[in-house]
């Protein structure tokens, strides 16, 4: 029996016609059985504007940042399949497709598409110093995490509704770091991860600040492999854990 997918995604102050054009691909490319666009403070007219694509919008009057938003759309899906795609479309609907393929097929719990990967086909390069940071980023995060990935950070994953209902009640960041977090409990809670190339085609007007973010990365970072060892049962990664004031993304509502 096939598995059901449902898709989200995220969208914070979008180009409207651009995400109307990525939204109808990936409609007709996975014909998903649910899909949700999670928008996040949008500009006047950009709801109406959303309104006749063949998914769900929901709207929200401040920005949830990234993680959040994307958690709050898997949590309200009922399929056996969640995914998630960036709003800017750089990776188009057919790697969206081979992304979700590992997880639909039953052999992976989480899949994560990679532009880093030999085997990506990368058709317009970030710019140098994002290229920089996100090169040695990816460098060190796999020095730090269990899940020995090119890339942690391509907008492009799935994962199994079984696998989610597991790393859910782990997570805790909002922001961009989500994906890391995502990554370093899934390979803590011993999860089969595969690593997808894609096609991706770089969009200089994307939301993320190649230089304030990135550090908010390279922190999200060491947060995630201290979570990961907690969640692997390292004693003092534990107690550390314990006495944080950090609360878990599931414990603070938004809907």
């Amino acid at each position: 029996m096939s598995r059901s997918v449902g898709v989200v995604v995220p969208a914070y102050r979008p180009d409207v016609d651009r995400l109307s054009r990525y939204v109808r691909a990936l409609d007709e490319r996975l014909a998903p059985a649910e899909l949700r666009i999670e928008l996040d403070d949008p500009a006047p007219g950009d709801e109406e504007a959303l309104a006749d694509l063949p998914a769900t919008v929901y709207v929200a009057d401040r920005r949830r940042g990234k993680g959040a938003a994307v958690t709050e759309g898997f949590d309200a899906l009922d399929t056996d399949v969640l995914a998630f795609a960036d709003a800017d479309g750089s990776t188009p609907a057919e790697s969206i497709a081979d992304v979700i393929d590992p997880v639909a097929s039953g052999e992976f719990d989480l899949a994560a598409g990679s532009r880093r990967h030999p085997e990506a086909t990368v058709q317009s390069h970030q710019k140098t110093l994002r290229r920089f940071l996100g090169d040695a980023f990816a460098w060190l995060a796999r020095q730090l995490l269990d899940p020995d990935l090119y890339d942690y950070q391509c907008g492009a994953k799935a994962v199994s509704a079984n696998f989610w209902s597991r790393l859910r009640r782990h997570l805790t960041e909002s922001g961009f770091a989500w994906d890391i977090e995502l990554l370093a409990i899934a390979g803590a809670l011993g999860g089969r991860i595969a690593e997808v190339p894609v096609i991706w085609e770089d969009q200089p007007e994307s939301t993320v600040d190649p230089v304030s973010d990135t550090l908010s990365m390279f922190t999200g970072l060491l947060t995630a492999r201290h979570r990961a060892k907690a969640v692997r049962g390292d004693r003092l990664h534990e107690l550390l854990a314990a006495r944080a004031d950090r609360p878990l993304l599931i414990e603070r509502g938004g809907r």
